[in-house]
């Protein structure tokens, strides 16, 4: 029996869901990586970007190598994204390779920044809390990002994972433009003011906007979200709470000895 041509499905309609799905997709992600680098730009303005206008000192090599690594890592993010709303996947999974490098490179410079910054006696100053303390915060990357991005890279052919996973190992890294922003360490009784409220919560911020985009579009939390995002924020209290004992302070001591 012939069918009929006006019963049969029209394209278009079949597409459409389909588009439309791809381009939010896309657009949220997209979104997504462009928020974090200005939040990046304007959290380190002061000492990096614009650090000319607002008479900072002159950075040492290490400072401006880290800065580099850094941004280019939030640059690559951005271009990421938009080979992939742009269809360019080869070009995307090639500068992969990249990223993995890149990240080892930042990790190395990071933690030596931070210990021979920690050891001369030149953190950002916050009353209350001990350099020692302000050292977990950056120690603690180089335990919480390497994981996430490692996640990333294995699921990489898996994109629903792949994209969360690597949105969430950036969110590590962007803690530190969030502690530049005006009035985030603020005084919070038995924690100090490391700013809990708002370091990691105005980091978090973004971790909630992609849990509500996976409740809009997946009707759940989408896995990679829900575990990478556990990690992340269990890693935050963690470090906040470890800064303060003894054995962190003992420790840390004899790192910057």
């Amino acid at each position: 029996m012939a069918t009929s041509p006006t019963s049969l499905p029209h394209p278009t309609r079949l597409a459409a869901p389909y588009n439309a799905a791809t381009r939010r997709e896309r657009l949220f992600f997209g979104g997504m990586a462009i928020a974090l680098f200005v939040l990046v730009f304007v959290g380190f303005a002061p000492t990096y970007y614009l650090r000319s206008s607002f008479g900072s000192p002159e950075l040492t090599p290490s400072l401006l190598i880290h800065g580099f690594a850094f941004t280019a890592w939030m640059v690559l993010l951005v271009v990421q994204t938009s080979l992939i709303a742009a269809n360019k996947t080869v070009l995307h999974r090639r500068l992969g390779g990249v990223g993995a490098v890149l990240g080892v490179v930042m990790m190395v410079v990071g933690g030596y920044v931070a210990i021979t910054r920690t050891r001369a006696g030149l953190t950002a100053v916050v009353p209350g809390v001990s350099p020692l303390q302000l050292l977990a915060l950056s120690i603690a990357t180089l335990v919480v990002f390497p994981p996430l991005l490692g996640a990333a890279v294995w699921f990489r052919k898996i994109a629903g994972i792949h994209k969360r996973l690597a949105l969430i190992a950036t969110l590590e890294l962007v803690m530190a433009a969030v502690g530049r922003l005006p009035g985030i360490f603020v005084p919070l009784g038995p924690i100090g003011p490391l700013g809990i409220v708002g370091l990691v919560g105005g980091t978090d911020l973004f971790l909630v906007a992609i849990a509500i985009y996976d409740w809009r579009t997946l009707g759940r939390l989408h896995p990679a979200t829900l575990w990478g995002g556990l990690f992340l924020f269990a890693s935050q209290v963690g470090r906040l709470l470890i800064g303060g004992t003894a054995t962190w302070i003992a420790f840390a001591s004899w790192l910057t000895s």
